[in-house]
This record gives structure tokens, C-alpha cells and sequence, in this order.
């Protein structure tokens, strides 16, 4: 009986030996936290909106949020379809070998390990980085930021491995704790007018203040503030319902990820004025600090103590991150050991229907990421953040278009639904949609990992080698079974 017929049976729920993650586990708000804590708000909003303003179309990037949620919407139609026939853990792997074959797949699972495990080792950077210099503020001592991501390394595999419910509290607590302060400055500033030019809704929202400048910088970031709200697919075989839970959760994930970006970067564009926010920015990524241009206009708003706060708050954001791409990457090494891909050891599940050796496994790739940056004495930011954050938005990308070409040929070949408009034409214009975002992180890459132009080849250059090693490895694993 192979993995996938297995997955079939009928099963006892307290049975970590059937080979099934716990069933009913989660709900629509629990989900929706797993994606939020995966797009790490804060993180979002104090890394890529200075670099959108400062190096894109300036005030004008809320509407580049706007575009970038349409883009995700138009994808997540044909994704939820194919969702209500297709509930695995490997959700891309599994949706796009179902439309574009099990070898094209499973180079698709290789890209999405690729791309969730180097994304994670990026935020490890940043957040060792971020932990290291609130303990110096605080307490003078100087402690290497290796040290801080190896020690959170141990905590993140022990919260994977007690369970997806665990999990997704702990994030809760963070998700609301970051959004909170957020929210209540955009909705300060919003009540008291604006800035010194007022709220500037046209210099934010309007046709041509979205295509003033550099117009494609502001999308590529935009699009990559989205990176994380397909694990809604990940987690349909532990949702409750799934069949209604995954569909609700996608798309409300989308739209609540969409309107907090574009309403929060309005109203920090806003703070300014639509004439300094640009000259703002672009002082703030001089002084090597870009997060200080989120920064200080809610310490402004709300007192010197922001200061003190919002630190700790990146690093907590920083944190629920990391804890969700671990959950997704090793839900994906679960899925591919059930099917045969991989060792059977992964699919290994403990007392808590967790795939702790599979997660043991991510930590370790984990190590293996980080690690080299520390002996080399490398900036854990300018290096491990920046260049590995870059090829993960890239990879992610390919996998979005993948996964709408696959859905239009799933669903020309089985029939199983008939509605045009959720089968064909919003996944093709998806498609064309994720083909230009592909197109503009190309063009932008060595902006989006600030490195050179032959760093930003070499890391291009891993996205289509690994899903060529993912396939071939499967080709032959599979030829030689038969």
C-alpha cells in the first residue's frame, strides 16, 4: 500500500502510527494566525515599506499592496478550487503533481523545502541580529547573534513537537501583540487627519501616484509581504472541516494581510507627508537603519517607551515567523516521506500527531544555513537576511505560477467542476499576474537581496537547479521501484 492510499483509511485519531497529522485540530482564526504569523507583520511593515518608499514609486506604495492582493486573490480562486479535491500536506507538491505530473511535482516539493528553510535561516539573521543589540541596549554584554538563532533553533523544534494547537497559540499571542500597536497608530493617525498634508489619499491610491517612480521596486516587495498565506493548504489535513475551514481561511488571510499592509503604510506615508515620505525613507536606509522610518513616527505618536517596545516586538515577530515556515517545511518532508520520496523515518508522528522528525530534520537544515554565515563572520543582515529572504520570494513565486497552470489543466482533464470563471479564467489571469511579479523580482533581484549582480545571478540560478534535482531524484526513486 503506498502512502497515498494510505492516507485514504480510515484511521483512529489518537493513533500517531496511522501515518496521519491530527485531524480537527485547527479552525479558521487558528489557521489564519499560522499564515499571519508566517508574513510576520511587523517584520513586513519596518523591512519592505522603507525600501519601497525610499527605492520605488515613494507615496504611492500602499496602491502597489492593493495590486499585489489582487494578484494573490485571482490566484487563490483556482487554488481554493482545486483545495476542495485535492487535502494534503503537501499542498503545492501535491496540487501541482496533480495537474502537471508526479514528477513535476515533486521538483515543486524540493523548491517549496528550498524556499520555506532558506526563508526561515533569512529570519534567523535578522533576528539574531535584533535580539544581540536589545541585550547590549539593555545590559551593555555583547553576545554573538549565532548564538541567540541557535538557541531559538532548540526552542522552535520543541514548540513544533508538541503540537500544531500549541503552535498556533503562541503565535496568536505574538500575531496580536505586533498588529495591536500597528493598528492603533494607523488608526491614530487617521482620526487626527493625517500628517502635515493631511491623510493624502490620492498621493497614496491613485493611478498616478501607483505608477510615479519605480513603480516595479514597490510590487516586488509588495508581493513578497505576502510570502506564507498558501499554508492555509498545508494545514487542510489537520483543519476542521477542511473543505470549508481552508477556503474561508485563504481568502480571508488575503484580504485582512492586503488591507493591513496597504492601510499601515498609508498612514506611515501619511505621518510624513507625501512630499518628505520618499526623502524620509531614503535618510533612514542611508543611516543603515530603514526600520527607523516605521519607528519614529509611532514613538512620536505614542511616546519615547515605542522605542524600547518595538524592538522586542520585531524580535517576537521575527520569532512567529520562523516557528510557522518550521511547521510548513516540515509538514512538506512529512508528505514526502508518506509518499515515498523521502525516508520513511519522516513520517514518524509522536503522542501529539506531530512530525517531530521531520522537524528535526528542518532544524538541522537550519543549522547547516546559518552556521556558515557565523564562521565566515558575515553581516547576519546585509548577507543571511538579504540574500536568502530574496531567493525564497523567487522560489515562492515559481511555485504560485506552477500551481495555476496546474489547476487549469487539472481541471480541462477530470471535470470535476465546471464554473469558468474559478477553473480557468482567474487562475490564468493569476498566472499572467504571478508571470509579471516572476519578471520584476528578475529585474530587481540585486535590489531585493542588496548584494551584487553575480550573487543575485548564483541565487536566481538555485531556484530552477533545485526543482531540476527535486524532479530528477524522483524519476529515478520512482524507476527504480518499478
Amino acid at each position: 500500500m503506498d502512502g497515498r492510499t494510505a492516507a485514504r483509511q480510515p484511521i483512529e485519531q489518537d493513533s500517531p502510527a496511522s501515518g496521519r497529522l491530527k485531524p480537527n485540530a485547527l479552525g479558521v482564526l487558528g489557521i489564519l494566525f499560522l499564515v499571519l504569523s508566517a508574513q510576520a507583520p511587523l517584520t513586513g511593515i519596518a523591512g519592505a515599506v522603507p525600501l519601497s518608499v525610499g527605492l520605488g514609486d515613494g507615496p504611492g506604495v500602499p496602491a502597489a499592496y492593493v495590486a499585489a492582493g489582487a494578484v494573490i486573490l485571482l490566484f487563490s480562486v483556482g487554488f481554493v478550487a482545486m483545495g476542495r479535491h485535492v487535502v494534503d500536506a503537501g499542498a503545492f507538491y501535491t496540487y501541482i503533481g496533480r495537474g502537471l505530473g508526479r514528477t513535476c511535482g515533486a521538483g515543486s516539493a524540493a523548491v517549496a523545502v528550498f524556499a520555506y528553510c532558506t526563508v526561515q535561516a533569512a529570519m534567523y539573521g535578522l533576528y539574531g541580529a535584533t535580539v544581540s543589540g536589545i541585550v547590549k541596549e539593555h545590559t551593555g554584554a555583547e553576545v554573538p547573534w549565532w548564538i541567540w538563532a541557535l538557541a531559538t533553533m532548540a526552542v522552535v523544534q520543541v514548540l513544533g513537537a508538541t503540537g500544531i494547537e500549541m503552535g498556533a497559540k503562541v503565535l496568536a499571542v505574538f500575531v496580536l501583540a505586533e498588529m495591536s500597536v500597528l493598528l492603533a497608530f494607523g488608526l491614530v493617525t487617521l482620526f487626527r487627519g493625517g500628517g502635515p498634508e493631511g491623510l493624502g489619499f490620492a498621493h497614496s491610491f491613485s493611478p498616478g501616484a501607483a505608477l510615479k517612480g519605480a513603480p516595479g521596486v514597490a510590487l516586488m516587495f509588495a508581493v513578497a509581504s505576502m510570502f506564507g498565506f498558501e499554508a492555509t493548504a498545508i494545514y487542510g489535513e489537520e483543519a476542521r472541516e477542511p473543505h470549508r475551514t481552508v477556503p474561508r481561511a485563504t481568502y480571508l488571510s488575503i484580504v485582512v494581510v492586503t488591507a493591513f499592509f496597504a492601510f499601515t503604510s498609508w498612514m506611515v506615508v501619511s505621518s510624513y507627508g507625501a512630499s518628505g515620505a520618499t526623502g524620509a525613507a531614503s535618510k533612514a536606509l542611508a543611516g543603515g537603519d530603514g526600520s527607523a522610518f516605521v519607528f519614529a513616527p509611532i514613538a512620536e505618536r505614542f511616546g519615547g517607551w515605542a522605542n524600547d517596545v518595538l524592538p522586542v516586538l520585531l524580535a517576537t515577530s521575527l520569532f512567529a515567523g520562523m516557528l510557522a515556515f518550521h511547521n510548513s517545511a516540515n509538514r512538506y518532508l512529512f508528505s514526502l516521506s508518506r509518499e515515498g520520496l523521502l525516508p520513511r523515518s519522516l513520517r514518524t508522528l509522536n503522542r501529539r500527531h506531530s512530525p517531530w522528525v521531520a522537524g528535526s530534520v528542518q532544524t538541522a537544515v537550519a543549522v547547516l544555513l546559518v552556521v556558515p554565515f557565523a564562521l565566515t563572520g558575515k553581516d547576519p543582515v546585509l548577507t543571511l537576511f538579504s540574500w536568502f529572504s530574496g531567493v525564497a520570494v523567487l522560489a515562492m513565486m515559481l511555485l504560485y505560477f506552477l500551481t495555476s497552470v496546474s489547476v487549469i489543466v487539472f481541471f480541462r482533464r477530470e471535470q470535476l467542476d465546471t464554473r469558468l470563471w474559478n477553473t480557468l479564467i482567474a487562475p490564468a489571469l493569476g498566472a499572467l499576474g504571478l508571470a509579471g511579479a516572476i519578471w520584476l523580482i528578475l529585474a530587481n533581484l540585486t535590489t531585493l537581496i542588496g548584494g551584487d549582480r553575480t550573487t543575485a545571478t548564483w541565487l536566481a540560478l538555485a531556484v530552477p537547479v533545485v526543482l531540476a534535482l527535486g524532479a530528477g531524484a524522483a524519476w529515478i526513486i520512482r524507476g527504480r521501484a518499478r
